[in-house]
């Protein structure tokens, strides 16, 4: 017996009704907790990394040495990105989540 399209279509855009809600599995406290902790951790690095990129852009400046000075710019900017990343992990997450939400 063959299916009609119309039927293969409808069972196709089926909502399942599934969506994020907070509680429903024990340890998500644990789980943000863990989250918020690595994010941190990132952001001390990313610090330290900044730190080290702009010691090593001046003494390449201050040295004559090119090489140094284009890997230390490299470095603050990279580092420079992974902060903006890392602070605004949050709200782009939140951002795309509202946007998918949005899809019907």
């Amino acid at each position: 017996m063959s299916v009609p399209l119309t039927d293969r279509v409808i069972q196709l855009a089926y909502d399942p009704g599934i969506s994020p809600k907070g509680g429903g599995l024990p340890g998500l406290a644990v789980l943000k907790n863990v989250v918020n902790s690595i994010n941190m951790f990132g952001i001390i690095a990313v610090v330290g990394a900044l730190a080290v990129s702009l010691g090593v852009w001046a003494w390449g400046h201050h040295t004559g040495g090119h090489q140094a000075e284009a890997n230390g710019k490299k470095g603050a900017v990279v580092a420079a990105g992974a902060a903006l990343g890392l602070g605004a992990a949050n709200g782009i997450v939140a951002f795309f989540s509202g946007l998918g939400s949005q899809v019907h």
